[in-house]
């Protein structure tokens, strides 16, 4: 689930089941882990609370160990852009609801029902993850997450795409559609 205490919750959970490198991720920026680790010799220690700032310098120990400049790294890296928005004043309920009317059965009976509202913008579903929310991805690697805000009335939409203006296209639709559920 999103959301800091959901984050530590399921890392510490993890690291108690056995698991020897535990880290997690917030949409925000936000990194945190509940194992240390070694870089180069050197401890990290374990920092299960938001720290947006080891990214950074995560990034910038990849250049000097690669000897390469900070945007010969970004170009490496494959293309995926991603853009968010809400529905205001939409309760909980009623986004677990509408979320939960797409999950009623086996993969292929929700896979045809998510299809029939989203597939003429995002094709064939390959895989649904129901851990918050419903995270739908598609046979073309686009990815429309659907889930009720876990701190106020609002129902929020995360697309993922290959291309900025495309993902901005996915938001804008999933919204328009979301706001038909009202």
């Amino acid at each position: 689930k999103i959301g800091s205490p959901y984050v530590i919750a399921a890392m510490k959970e993890a690291s108690q089941n056995g698991a020897e490198m535990v880290i997690g991720y917030e949409a925000n920026g936000g990194f945190l882990t509940n194992s240390d680790f070694v870089v180069n010799g050197k401890i990290l220690d374990a920092l299960p609370t938001r720290d947006a700032v080891i990214l950074h310098i995560a990034l910038l120990i990849e250049t000097k160990r690669k000897d390469i400049k900070l945007s010969e790294l970004v170009a490496t890296l494959p293309e995926r852009y991603t853009v968010s928005n809400r529905l205001q004043e939409f309760p909980t309920e009623k986004s677990q609801a509408k979320i939960a009317s797409f999950l009623v059965g086996d993969f292929k009976t929700n896979k045809a029902m998510i299809e029939a509202v989203f597939g003429d913008l995002c094709g064939e579903v390959k895989s649904i993850d129901t851990t918050d929310g419903a995270r739908i991805s598609f046979e073309n690697l686009e990815v429309i997450h659907l889930r009720p805000s876990g701190n106020a009335p609002e129902l929020r939409c995360y697309n993922e795409a290959a291309a900025d203006q495309r993902a901005l296209e996915l938001n804008e639709t999933c919204m328009q559609i979301m706001a038909d559920w009202r």
